[in-house]
Order: C-alpha cells, then structure tokens, then sequence
C-alpha cells in the first residue's frame, strides 16, 4: 500500500533545510534539481542517463503534454512513467506560464484560458479543474494548481488582480484534485515584487491547505537582488513542515542563494538549453564550447566531475563536436550540466547536515566568480 505523500525536515542550517520528500513514485532529497522534461523528455538524455546525474524527480508539462500526444492517450499508454521511462517521481506545470508566453489568441476569464494551439492553432479551454484532469490522467505524483504567472514589471493593482484571481483558481485546484495515497498538491504564491502581496497569497493558500508550496513569478526579469528580497519576506510566511519550490530558476548563484533562503526545490531549463548550445557550466564558470581556445585543449571540461563528457573527453573533442555540428556534442554537455546541478544539490545537502551552508555558498561562488582562467 502507498504512504501519504509527506515531507521530513531533516536538518536546519540558518534558513537552508535538508528534506526527503515521499512520493508514490518514491523519495525525493532536498533541496533538489529538477531536470525539465517539458514533452516527455529530459532533451538530449536518456532516463537512465538523468537517473545517473543524481536526478530524483523531473518535471512534465500540461500545456505541452496537453496538445500532444493528449493527456487522455498518456493515461491510455499507462501514464507518463510509463510512456517515457520514468520510473521515479515527476512534477507537471499546471500550464499556465505556457499558455501566457506560448499559446496564440489567449482570451483571460474568470473561467480559465481560451487560447489556440501555437502548433496547429486548434482552439482549447484550460480551466483550474482541466488542469488537474490533465495531471491526474498523467499520473504526476505533485500537481501544481493552476494560476496566472503575473509578468513583470507590473503596478502594485495588476499584480494584486492577478494575485487574486491565481487565489481563486487555487481554491478551485484544490476542489478538483483527486486525492490519492503518495500524491499531492501545490500551491503556487504569487504578488510579483511586493511584500504586503505576497503575504496575502501565502495566508490564502495555507488557509487553503496544501501539500507543498511554491514561490512562483519570479525570475521573470527582476534580477537577483530583487529574487532574493522576495523570497526573504516569502518563505518565512510558508508552512515549516511542508516542501517549498521555487519555479523556474536557474543559475548556480540564484539556486544556492534561494536555498539559504529556505528554498527546498528547483526547476529550469537552462541546464538543458545551455547544453544544446555550446554552454557549459562548471565549478569555474560558464564555458563557451564554440570559441576557438578550446580547440587543442587536452584538459576535462571540469576535472571534478564525473560525467562522460569530463571524464572520458577533452576539451578540444567537445570543441570538436560542436563545431562539426555532431549530435553528440550537445548530449555529452546537457549531460555535464545536468550533472553539475546535481553536484551542487549533493554539496548543499552534505552543507546542511554539517551545518556549513553558508560556507559551502561562499567558495562556491568564489570558484565561479574567479572564471575559467587556468593556463594550458
């Protein structure tokens, strides 16, 4: 029989929290990476190749999922565990960022999203009580309630609307999730850049009660500085005892800086997306794979990592690569950069539990600020 999907808070270091989450599908330790499976794969991996980087949960998405292959051939085909070979746990999107920045024609309502398909323009309806169907009938062990990603910037008034109407489709969310043993529901807070917002979304949705909590509406062009403000107001306001996410983000530097702000769990494209075009982050910074002083460089991309790209290649190969446009260049870099996010999740734990978190965030950002810049 499946347990209740639960959080353990294992460990405090300052506000950084080490957890495990309990799924259906399995455990999670926090703070954790995500890898983003946006359509039903981790882009350029295999699972077992995600599995190997230290990835215990990747993320789905609604919208994408939605218009293909369609959510209800998903659950035909056994659910999307099964479909692309997952067998640990999977976040899906509620969808709405995507309808907002992807769809075509987008008509907002109290109701939910009319918008047309950006692939074949096929007219849809996405509603707080579709979304969940759509999640349901792919089988994701967390739900994210469905909401209005608030743009940025935006009037204390436009982000207090649509703070408001996210509040109200989250009640809905909730009304609509099936409960199941091992499966839960997120909410998502939002209020943009203020304060006094944010902590009336985070009252709405813990009055609400729900078994995670995320931070949404960030990293959507405010910068750092003003990420890190918000999380310090926010995360205080969140239940102790439940896992906290911080959607969409993102560098290095932006997810250790959130983990010392209380943050538990993370997504973002960007490790994947880097590796498809020739970037590469390492201990020592981001390296571009295109320039031309890594063509008879013998050296490992990052002589700390495990990976196949540093430890069976050189520099000048995965130079090579790129620049003869082989498919395996962009595999083996997705592979180290997914590879190097879940090192940086390992260091924070191990951080945690000893109680060096802020050391461990301060070396780590030295070794980066001091660039790629070992002599040959």
């Amino acid at each position: 029989m499946t347990a209740a999907f639960s959080f353990d808070l294992l460990a405090t270091d300052g506000a950084a929290r080490l957890g495990r989450i309990h799924t259906a599908h399995g455990a999670v330790d926090t703070p954790a990476f995500m890898p983003v499976g946006t359509a039903g794969t981790v882009k350029a991996m295999l699972p077992a190749s995600v599995a190997a980087t230290g990835a215990q949960m990747v993320l789905g998405n609604t919208y994408h999922l939605m218009l293909r292959p369609g959510a209800e051939r998903v659950a035909r085909l056994g659910g999307l565990h099964r479909f692309m070979d997952w067998s640990g746990p999977i976040l899906t999107d509620s969808g709405g960022f995507q309808v907002m920045s992807l769809a075509k024609l987008r008509k907002l309502t109290e109701e939910g999203v009319a918008f047309q398909s950006h692939i074949d323009g096929s007219k849809h309806l996405l509603t707080p009580e579709r979304s969940m169907e759509i999640q349901r009938l792919l089988d994701a062990d967390v739900t994210m309630a469905f909401d209005e990603c608030t743009p940025f910037p935006a009037t204390p008034d436009q982000a207090g609307q649509s703070m408001r109407l996210s509040m109200r489709w989250a009640a809905r969310s909730k009304e609509a999730f099936v409960e199941r043993p091992g499966y839960g529901l997120f909410g998502i807070v939002q209020g943009g850049i203020y304060p006094d917002l944010r902590a009336e979304s985070a009252a709405a949705l813990t009055a609400m009660g729900f078994d995670g909590y995320a931070v949404g509406g960030l990293a959507v062009g405010e910068g750092q500085e003003l990420m890190f403000a918000t999380l310090e107001t926010t995360t205080p306001l969140l239940p102790a005892d439940k896992p906290r996410y911080l959607m969409g983000v993102g560098k290095p530097s932006d997810m250790v800086g959130a983990v010392l702000r209380g943050i538990d769990m993370f997504d973002c494209v960007m490790p994947t997306r880097s590796g498809r075009t020739a970037q590469a982050f390492t201990r020592r910074g981001t390296v571009n794979l295109r320039n031309a002083r890594h063509q008879d460089d013998p050296r490992p991309l990052d002589e700390e990592c495990g990976c196949p790209a540093c430890r069976r290649h050189s520099r000048a190969y995965l130079h090579h690569l790129i620049r003869s446009e082989e498919i395996l260049g962009p595999m083996l870099l997705t592979w180290h950069n997914i590879q190097y996010y879940q090192d940086i999740m390992r260091g924070l734990r191990a951080a945690i539990a000893e109680g060096r978190a802020a050391a461990f965030a301060a070396a780590m950002l030295a070794a980066e600020a001091a660039g790629d810049i070992e002599p040959l």
